[in-house]
């Protein structure tokens, strides 16, 4: 169990550097990008992640993280966040008012995002850590709502402040 437990966390290292990877999309160069990726890959996220994984200091203190939701999105939510501190705002979105950067195919965008959601079964009925039936249908039957009711919610709310629903905003 030790290669699948080290497989998965690091797909969870991986997921934390595509959080970032949103935050300073057409910001940085490739190169630049590949090697902060290592960086908080291979060094970072180990050393933060290993505070709740495995028993570290989070979990011997009673915290709770199922499918590495705060561990993952926490630790790649700040590390976007100091990424876009150091590059400062982009280049034409604000100024004289806000300028939406437009999506460039919106087919593509829903393609995208069906795929997100479909790999979220897997990983989130995987994250169970059992093959017991009721468990893993309780996971999956709360992702497929979940993400179903975000959607929901955010087309009325776009329906009602926008007077139109916001398929961008949707996917989002």
């Amino acid at each position: 169990t030790w290669w699948t437990d080290f497989v998965f966390q690091a797909m969870f290292a991986a997921t934390a550097a595509t959080i970032v990877s949103g935050a300073v999309a057409e910001r940085v160069k490739l190169g630049s990008f590949m090697i902060f990726t290592l960086l908080i890959v291979g060094l970072a996220y180990p050393i933060a992640g290993s505070w709740e994984w495995g028993g570290g200091w989070l979990d011997r203190n009673g915290f709770h993280d199922f499918a590495g939701s705060s561990i993952v999105h926490a630790f790649g939510g700040f590390a976007a966040l100091a990424c876009v501190l150091l590059l400062g705002p982009r280049k034409g979105k604000y100024g004289e008012g806000a300028k939406p950067i437009v999506g460039h195919s919106m087919p593509l965008a829903a393609a995208g995002v069906f795929l997100l959601w479909f790999g979220w079964f897997g990983f989130n009925g995987g994250s169970v850590l059992s093959a017991h039936p009721e468990n893993i249908g309780l996971v999956t039957v709360n992702t497929a709502l979940a993400g179903a009711a975000g959607c929901l919610a955010c087309m009325i709310v776009t329906k009602l402040v926008l007077k139109l629903p916001d398929i961008s905003m949707a996917l989002n």
